[in-house]
């Protein structure tokens, strides 16, 4: 029987090996899996060998804070991986951890391919990392096109693949979510982060905008998209706030339908703006980090914008509010500004999708990294 170990760091990656993963099970039964993962990958069989949230941090301060803690787990999956001797290492995004743990078991088992789905962003900092990343990855999936330069210049096996939250969304699997949602309010939908570390900056500054957008208008339906590993945190954390127009969900299917069924999102900077502008939502981006962190990633990154669209077109497409500007009256008062005048959000969705078209796969990103793991099994 093959072998895959999936390695993950935090639920968005989670998210992603178990879309790429399940398409693989269809059609091969006779795998076993082992994972450092999440949720996502439990619901669909695969068991992890520690839970995820152990090793989800974010920003140097926190990493420094928690460095002994973070070796201890990477030397314990480079062992947990050494003695499940698979056939194929897929290690998928956080590269601060996976390609860590990815390059110390090729050092002592340089049988096991790597496979690693999502490419450390090069072209925003820290672009040494190609010449290092050649000796131990086999096959680097690449969300976006023009990624590949960066990998071809140093002969490093690559593939576009595209990335999952672009792919033609389907109404296959519609859900009804009259019996969850209040649709008689209009939606906007809140995108507060997977990790702890960005909840807690960003939770009470939604909140705040929340309660000044109720004072002006009670007619919206605030729906906070969250994973199912910070769900009970922030629940527990909205229990006394006196909110009684805000949901929390994080079923997939549903908070897809209830992205599609909103007038608007406020979005922290990541992934799930791909999602956003996929589902033809106008939005804003928000994000902020300690001063310190703010001060290293202003030396370190060479790009002027977080957001992708933004840094494709050289351009704010989609309104970013960070660090000072990420607080609830700029939020409101983009947001207000958006609202009243629509052909703003209009002309922001016609570029975000041209934009789109030009970094969508052919296929879909999860056929295309299901498809590159059966034949490097069979290879």
């Amino acid at each position: 029987m093959k072998k895959i170990f999936i390695l993950t760091g935090e639920p968005s990656g989670d998210k992603l090996a178990s879309t790429a993963i399940s398409k693989l099970q269809k059609d091969n039964n006779n795998i076993e899996y082992l994972s450092v993962g999440g949720s996502n990958l439990m619901k669909i069989g695969i068991k992890s060998i520690f839970e995820l949230k152990e090793i989800t941090y974010l920003g140097f301060t926190s990493v420094l804070l928690n460095i002994f803690k973070i070796k201890k787990r990477i030397n314990q999956t480079v062992n947990e991986i050494i003695k499940f001797k698979p056939d194929i290492l897929f290690s998928v995004d956080s590269p601060d951890f996976t390609l860590r743990v990815a390059e110390l078991v090729k050092k002592r088992n340089p049988k096991i391919k790597t496979i690693h789905y999502v490419a450390p962003q090069v072209w925003i900092w820290r672009k040494n990392r190609v010449k290092k990343m050649k000796k131990f990855i086999d096959h680097l999936l690449l969300l976006f096109d023009f990624e590949k330069k960066y990998f071809d210049e140093e002969n490093i096996n690559n593939t576009f693949v595209g990335h999952p939250l672009i792919d033609n969304i389907s109404n296959n699997n519609k859900t009804d979510i009259n019996n969850v949602i209040n649709k008689e309010k209009k939606i906007i939908s809140l995108f507060s982060g997977s990790r702890k570390s960005e909840t807690d900056v960003l939770l009470p500054i939604l909140v705040e905008f929340i309660n000044m957008m109720n004072k002006k208008d009670c007619n919206f339906n605030f729906v906070f998209h969250v994973t199912d590993e910070n769900k009970d945190d922030i629940v527990d954390y909205m229990k006394d706030k006196g909110l009684n127009n805000i949901d929390i969900i994080s079923d997939e299917n549903l908070k897809r339908e209830v992205l599609l069924n909103s007038i608007f999102a406020v979005c922290k900077s990541g992934t799930a703006s791909l999602q956003v502008c996929n589902s033809n939502v106008p939005s804003i981006i928000i994000y902020k980090l300690s001063f310190i962190n703010f001060m290293i990633f202003k030396l370190l990154v060479n790009v002027k914008y977080a957001n992708i669209i933004n840094i494709i077109n050289d351009k704010e497409v989609i309104p970013e509010l960070l660090q000072d500007e990420c607080n609830a009256k700029e939020i409101y008062n983009s947001v207000v500004y958006m609202l009243k005048n629509p052909e703003i959000g209009k002309k922001q969705l016609d570029e975000c999708n041209k934009t789109l078209k030009g970094i969508r796969s052919k296929s879909s990103s999860s056929n295309e990294v299901a498809l590159i793991l059966r034949d490097s099994l069979i290879s």
